[in-house]
Formats: C-alpha cells, sequence, structure tokens
C-alpha cells in the first residue's frame, strides 16, 4: 500500500483546528479541543502543531511525535454509514483532511511535503472516551480500534505554511516497510507483530518501548 495516490501525490481538503473548551457528556465535565473546524487561508504549522489548535491533555495528545493529526475524507465517508450522519472535515479531530492519500498504509518514516511544511509519518491514533464524546457515541473508541481506520501523527520537520489545496507528495520513504497499519495490528489484534516495529527506527520512544515489552513477555 503506498500513502498517496497512484501518481504519489494526493492533498489537503481542511485544515482544521479548535480551541479547549469544558464540554458536559455522560454525567461529567471534560476538558477537550476535539471539537475542530476548517480554517480558511493558509495556517502556520510548527514544530509544536497547527497555529490555532491547542490539546487539553498534553499527557497524551500533543508534543513532536503527535504535532499533527492526519485523517483521509475516504475514511470519514467510510464511517457516515456507520454513524448515521454527515461528516465535515474535522469530524475525528484531525488537523489535516486529506484526500487521495491513506495515512494506514503510509510508512513510518515518510515523509511529505504539504505545502511549505515537511511532515514525517509517526504513527497511529490511539482511541481516547473524547471521541465518543465528540459523536455522543461512548463505544466509539472500541469501535473505531476495531475499524483499522486510524489516520496518522505526525511530526514537523520543517515549519511552514499548510492550506486546503496543497498537494501532498512522498519525498522519502524508509525501506523497512512498517506501515501506520501494521503498527495499529500490532497494538490492536496481532501483538505477535511487536517484533516487526523494531525494524522501524523512526518508530516513537513510547512505541518502541511498548513493542520491546510485547516481544519481552512472548519469550
Amino acid at each position: 500500500m503506498t500513502a498517496a495516490g497512484p501518481d504519489g501525490r494526493g492533498g489537503v481538503l481542511a485544515v482544521n483546528v479548535g480551541a479547549a473548551r469544558d464540554v458536559e457528556w455522560a454525567g461529567r465535565r471534560w476538558r477537550t479541543a476535539i471539537l475542530k473546524a476548517p480554517v480558511r487561508g493558509r495556517v502556520w504549522v510548527g514544530h509544536d502543531g497547527v497555529e490555532g489548535d491547542e490539546q487539553a491533555d498534553t499527557r497524551v495528545h500533543g508534543g513532536p511525535d503527535k504535532a499533527v493529526y492526519a485523517y483521509a475524507r475516504a475514511d470519514l465517508d467510510w464511517w457516515q454509514p456507520q454513524l448515521g450522519r454527515a461528516l465535515a472535515p474535522g469530524a475525528f479531530g484531525e488537523n489535516l483532511t486529506l484526500a487521495g492519500v491513506d495515512p494506514a498504509g503510509a510508512t513510518v518514516g515518510d515523509r511529505w511535503r504539504v505545502g511549505e511544511a515537511l511532515l514525517e509519518v509517526a504513527g497511529p491514533r490511539i482511541p481516547c472516551a473524547k471521541l465518543g464524546l465528540r459523536h455522543g457515541d461512548p463505544g466509539l473508541a472500541r469501535r473505531f480500534a476495531r475499524a483499522g481506520r486510524p489516520g496518522a501523527y505526525l511530526r514537523v520537520v520543517e515549519s511552514g505554511d499548510v492550506a486546503a489545496g496543497d498537494r501532498v507528495v512522498v519525498t522519502w520513504r524508509p525501506a523497512h516497510g512498517v506501515t501506520v497499519g501494521l503498527v495499529h495490528r500490532a497494538f490492536h489484534r496481532e501483538p505477535g507483530l511487536a517484533a516487526r516495529l523494531l525494524d522501524a527506527p523512526q518508530l516513537p520512544d513510547s512505541w518502541r518501548a511498548w513493542a520491546r515489552e510485547r516481544v519481552a513477555a512472548g519469550r
């Protein structure tokens, strides 16, 4: 599988940001920034993420290995009949809604030139309860994990402006073959794949530690 379309290119449909806010749901108050929406014009993407975007819980969101979250329009389209509603860009809390790009098929370490920014694929999203909050479905995080459509977190190698309409060009791909989808499968369904993840030096330290633990447990 490739990260982009047949010509090695895809595109940005929308750049989405959201401010942290308090939301009442399921009998408690949540602090979340998952309610993201598209912004117009060119937006600065720096090493800490997209300008104007926030993370409510920096223990599990944000940071260099999760600076930008990308999700495919094709995956949103797949979810629409599952959820029984139309899904606008940003519906899964993604910063970049992409067309002609398969984030799950991207190789960990792929480098994408998007507008003026250079981004590097880091790994899949692990869904949390706030995804259910966003759609009023407490079981959505589990369904998201089973669906195998995790999107991809991206590092920012070179800062720059990004906008809807920019192309996504794969400028470099490592040879190890460890994809975002493979990391997702290893974590959620096939822990026997954990050793394979260690072939990817670009994998975040947290994922490498998990893989080493799984390998050790299987000995």
